[in-house]
């Protein structure tokens, strides 16, 4: 009796705390006990900054795209009011925590959570985010984390400076049509200048200077009635090439525009280049963090650091994150990113330990392999929909039950093309990757001409993927483009070479 009674307080003593409350001496204890076991995974990462805010706060951060210091614009006011609304009346939760890619990583926690729920997301977000934000190569290719958090300052105090010179009305305009060509502001080839707030309030004189200069140099030849063009130059082609950024292009060549408004695409386009990464990697990104989440906090239970009642409200809440609907569920709305990308991790650490004759078969590569190294470059090395490509398994695609459907619009009907079977696998894991490609996702526009001995139409191509046409809001977006670029502007959408549909934007619409 009197060693049990020992033991017990010698289990006792090791707690890292007792209760549900938390402190800001407790956040410390367990973010340096969470610290020690992730770095004896290896984990590379920023060092972290946590804020502690209420749940007002974080409905203010989840309007502004998880950016709390991201400039003024109504549209966050709006999802504003549109989450607090819903969140009051029970409808929807928050999110326990916000990350934001930087260096320090800052990571927000709710007031509101107990210790158990703080411990969750400093491991979530602390070492699961953090450590992706500095591994994979698309945040490192695309993204500078040490400058993200000035640079947000800058465009901030910017936006400020231009409501109090041009008025709120005039800036939000501007902001409403960037924001609306948003996802057309990426390069998606070429690596972006780090975002450096230093160098950019140094540069923003400089820049508007040689931005005019390049505008009026192209604009100098029109219109007039007096100078002759020669036929030749007539032939020139502009663009010479056709333009996929079409903010960069509307900041560079657009007539009208004044340089404060290109300014303002600028940093549009900036934010668009900033999140482009995430929008690719929602499934590994956030895979990863529950994957780490999950063993981290189990290892503070090996360890003897926390209470059985603690590991168990911990799983809890972990089987709710992961949880996945069925298809004909009502609360069903596509495939769970957390659930699919920490099946993916931990199947990968499976087949790597316990490797089937099927996974020998179809990962021989990686089966018998050493499980931290693969799963370290399978997290540096791809996006969501190579990731799938490459390391989905059969029993994971059986798990999930998955299957394949064939919705063509011509059709009445739905037809089911690929089970989960032996002819099925590779049909159904390229299906699956195909959702997550982006250029699959969202149209492919270019700029294809522009009239500059003219009226100066500008006229833009969409070439349609699986003979998808455009949706209802072509018109509208269309509007935003003319908007910047003061003219009239065309699209025309091709299925091949042929002419499918054309639409038109006149000063009348706008």
């Amino acid at each position: 009796m009197h060693d049990l009674l020992k033991a017990k307080a010698s289990k006792k003593s090791k707690l890292l705390s007792e209760g549900a409350d938390w402190t800001f001496e407790k956040i410390q204890i367990y973010d340096e006990a969470i610290g020690k076991i992730a770095a004896e995974y290896g984990l590379d990462t920023y060092p972290n900054q946590i804020e502690i805010i209420s749940s007002e706060q974080m409905m203010d951060a989840y309007a502004s795209v998880g950016m709390p210091l991201g400039y003024h614009h109504w549209s966050y006011g709006k999802q504003f009011l549109n989450v607090e609304q819903n969140y009051k009346r029970g409808r929807m939760g928050l999110a326990y925590e916000i990350v934001i890619n930087s260096s320090p990583c800052i990571a927000y926690l709710m007031e509101e959570n107990n210790m158990m729920m703080q411990a969750l997301v400093i491991a979530h977000a602390c070492y699961g985010h953090n450590s992706f934000f500095k591994g994979n190569y698309l945040f490192k290719t695309w993204t500078d984390a040490t400058a993200i958090i000035d640079y947000l300052v800058f465009a901030k105090k910017y936006v400020q400076d231009c409501e109090e010179k041009y008025g709120i009305e005039e800036v939000e305009l501007t902001l409403d049509s960037c924001h609306a060509l948003m996802n057309f502001g990426v390069d998606r080839y070429q690596r972006p200048l780090p975002l450096s707030a230093e160098e950019e309030r140094n540069r923003v004189s400089e820049r508007e200077a040689i931005l005019q200069q390049q505008v009026n140099d192209l604009w100098r030849t029109v219109p007039s009635a007096l100078k002759i063009i020669p036929e030749s130059e007539k032939a020139l082609c502009f663009p010479s090439e056709p333009q996929e950024n079409l903010l960069y292009f509307l900041e560079k060549h657009a007539p009208l525009l004044k340089p404060w408004q290109r300014e303002l695409i600028r940093i549009v386009r900036k934010m668009a280049q900033y999140f482009y990464p995430q929008r690719q990697t929602q499934v590994m990104n956030e895979g990863w963090a529950t994957f780490w989440h999950y063993t981290l906090m189990n290892g503070l239970y090996d360890k003897g650091l926390v209470t059985d009642g603690f590991i168990l409200e911990f799983l809890q809440s972990h089987t709710n994150v992961v949880a996945q609907p069925e298809f004909d569920s009502p609360y069903y709305s596509g495939i769970n990113p957390y659930a699919l990308g920490f099946a993916m991790y931990t199947d990968i650490k499976r087949i790597c330990e316990e490797p089937t004759d099927e996974d020998k078969q179809w990962f021989p590569d990686i089966a018998g392999k050493p499980w931290l190294e693969v799963l370290n470059f399978a997290m540096k090395n791809f996006k969501d929909e190579s990731f799938i490509l490459q390391f989905l398994s059969p029993k994971l695609m059986r798990d999930f039950r998955l299957f394949g459907l064939e919705n063509n619009a011509m059709d009445s009907y739905v037809e089911v093309k690929e089970i989960h079977n032996e002819t099925g696998y590779r049909k159904l894991r390229e299906r699956l990757a195909q959702q997550y490609n982006l250029s699959h996702r969202e149209p492919n526009i270019q700029v294809q001409t522009v009239n500059i001995y003219g009226d100066r139409r500008l006229v833009l191509r969409h070439i349609m993927d699986s003979e998808r046409p455009l949706n209802d809001d072509t018109k509208e977006v269309l509007k935003h483009f003319h908007r910047l670029w003061g003219f009239d502007v065309t699209l025309e959408s091709w299925n091949h070479t042929e002419l499918m549909e054309t639409f038109y934007s006149k000063a009348d619409d706008v």
